[in-house]
């Protein structure tokens, strides 16, 4: 099977030749520029400046030699947007302060900073009204330089036997929503203005389906994945009930997914949401979200084998390989392989599945972690 066969079957829930691999196709499945610099020296290969697909979180892009070394069957191609362009970058002394096109500053310690951290948002020091939301200078979505060029990198990637993943314009519509806010205000504004909270959404709602719609009119038929996201879960709960993700949220994303498919010929909704959303996951099958990711083993009502039981056959899952909070950055590398093994075994079954780790692969991940979740995924992937 070429790798976009082996991807496409998994996803149509039937079982390919072995379960596909991603690494670095979204800025949710990636690796830290640190790690990656590490792994390569591990494995004896040439250094290399990786370019980063996401500044703030300071994740790259593999080189070719790379993806080639660890056979992985995904790519992406990555729009220009606020963690990879019209980024500035200041010395603060004893950090590097960014800011971008949403107005949030970041700021990353020199000593032992590994990414960055929002440390001011646009509407932090206002009265949050429908006023202050639609005088902001808010990006433009639709600009095509966004996406200027990815139509040609598609089809040669597609020429090469890859499927095509692509990310998109911002995270999630209820996390850009407590950057620009932030966080403590907003989730405020939600309990004691919910229709002007509402209105911050919808706002966001309506630059992400600007940008699909653009992006996908040039590029829809060469994608075979887009991918979405909206943090809602914590490690045990989530940071809102679900009433309110029904009443707020799941309308403006099912706009959202609908937009999408009016466009994307023959391609999958991946959906990225951390935490515990085990009770989320019919509303997001009934919005038409074919892949969950990260599958975050570790939380709460989040078990790999309750889940492939109860939803395999309606969404498939995209992650979960390894625990990225715990095991693989301070496991042995028996215990690595331990946790890859129960996982696939859980989750491969009957395909929809697509191996990844739980979330960005961290800077202090040992590369003998690495490798031995690697290799245990060789020996236990196949059907």
């Amino acid at each position: 099977m070429t790798p976009r066969e082996r991807l496409r079957t998994a996803l149509q829930h039937k079982e390919p030749d072995r379960v596909p691999f991603d690494l670095c196709s979204t800025q949710v499945t990636a690796i830290s520029a640190t790690a990656y610099r590490a792994l390569r020296a591990h494995l004896g290969m040439p250094p290399d400046e990786p370019e980063l697909m996401d500044v703030v979180q300071q994740v790259c892009i593999p080189g070719d030699d790379m993806m080639e070394r660890l056979q992985v069957d995904t790519r992406g191609i990555y729009p220009l947007v606020s963690t990879n362009w019209d980024v500035t970058i200041e010395d603060g002394g004893d950090d590097w302060t960014l800011t971008e096109e949403w107005h949030c500053t970041y700021r990353m310690p020199k000593d032992g900073g590994h990414y960055f951290s929002l440390c001011e948002s646009p509407l932090n020091d206002t009265l949050l009204s429908k006023e202050a939301i639609d005088e902001l200078q808010w990006p433009d979505p639709a600009d095509p330089r966004r996406w200027a060029g990815l139509r040609e990198t598609a089809e040669a990637l597609r020429a090469d036997g890859f499927p095509v993943v692509m990310k998109g314009l911002c995270a999630g519509i209820l996390e850009m929503a407590c950057r620009i806010r932030p966080m403590d205000k907003f989730m405020m504004d939600l309990a004691m203005d919910e229709d002007t909270a509402a209105h911050l959404l919808r706002t966001i709602a309506d630059l992400k389906r600007r940008f699909w719609e653009g992006a996908l009119a040039e590029l829809g038929d060469v994608v075979d994945v887009v991918a979405e996201a909206d943090d809602y879960g914590t490690q045990e709960s989530m940071l809102i009930s679900p009433e309110m993700y029904r009443r707020l949220l799941k309308p403006l994303q099912a706009e959202l997914f609908g937009a999408i498919r009016k466009h994307l010929t023959d391609g999958f909704v991946f959906f990225h949401s951390c935490g515990n959303v085990r009770e989320l996951i019919p509303d997001f099958i009934e919005i038409g979200v074919d892949i969950l990711n990260p599958v975050h083993i570790t939380a709460t009502g989040m078990e790999p084998d309750a889940l492939k039981r109860d939803f395999g056959r309606d969404i498939c899952f995209w992650g979960g390989g390894v625990d990225t909070q715990g095991i693989l950055p301070n496991g042995t590398p028996d215990e690595v392989r331990q946790d890859v093994r129960r996982n696939v075994e859980a989750l491969a079954p009957g395909g929809g599945y697509v191996f990844n780790t739980v979330h960005n692969i961290q800077p202090d991940v040992p590369p003998e972690n690495i490798m031995a979740m690697w290799e245990t995924l060789q020996e236990c992937g196949g059907y």
